[in-house]
Parts: C-alpha cells; sequence; structure tokens
C-alpha cells in the first residue's frame, strides 16, 4: 500500500520560515496532483496548496505570497516553504496525492507546525 512520509515540521517564530517535505513511495503510481492541507484544533481541514504534475499551483488566500509549493516528478516528492509565518498557520499539515484514473487519495500521517515566540 501506497505511503506519504512527511516531513520538516516544527516551533518557529513568528516571521521565521519552515520548509515541510513529503516522498510519496514507490508503489503509488501516475501521481497527479500533490498537495498540502491543514487542520487547527477546533477547525476543519483546509486546501493550503496544490500543484499538478504539470506544475499549475492553487494557492489558499491566507498563504498566497508567504508560501510556495514546488515538486520534484522524478522523486515523487512536494515541497512547501513557507516563509512569514504567523500564529495562525499553527496547525498539523497533511500531505495529499492523488494517483491513477480514479484520483484515488492518499494521505500523510501529518506534521505539526507552531508558530509561537
Amino acid at each position: 500500500q501506497g505511503q506519504l512520509v512527511e516531513s520538516g515540521g516544527g516551533l518557529v517564530q513568528p516571521g521565521g520560515s519552515l520548509r515541510l517535505s513529503c516522498a510519496a513511495s514507490g508503489s503509488i503510481f501516475s501521481i497527479n496532483s500533490m498537495g498540502w492541507y491543514r487542520q487547527a484544533p477546533g477547525k476543519r481541514r483546509e486546501l493550503v496548496a496544490t500543484i499538478t504534475s504539470g506544475g499549475r499551483t492553487i494557492y489558499a488566500d491566507s498563504v498566497k505570497g508567504r508560501f510556495t509549493i514546488s515538486r520534484d516528478n522524478a522523486k515523487n516528492t512536494v515541497y512547501l516553504q513557507m516563509n512569514s509565518l504567523k500564529p495562525e498557520d499553527t496547525a498539523v499539515y497533511y500531505c495529499n496525492a492523488l494517483a491513477g484514473v480514479r484520483g484515488t487519495a492518499y494521505w500523510g500521517q501529518g506534521t505539526q507546525v507552531t508558530v509561537s515566540s
């Protein structure tokens, strides 16, 4: 069964930066889009950013201009560079991949990002 393995979360001060990485295991084939979602305590999971295999990106309005999503198709890896972090960015960040003709969804285990002084 395919897996997504995330890394790069942690504690950072407001205004700081973090870079998240997510690698898809070799058993996940024909990945169409990859992306990041987040869920803060007491809130619903929300889209942060996605990127297609062709490089087309979508960002949540709240992160535009601060976060950048990128992808290495050869490595089946997606990255999220987060700059100018704010306390409201605090959440568990989940990696997502949609693969195959059916668009099967895969999720990572989540990585905690905490923005606090």
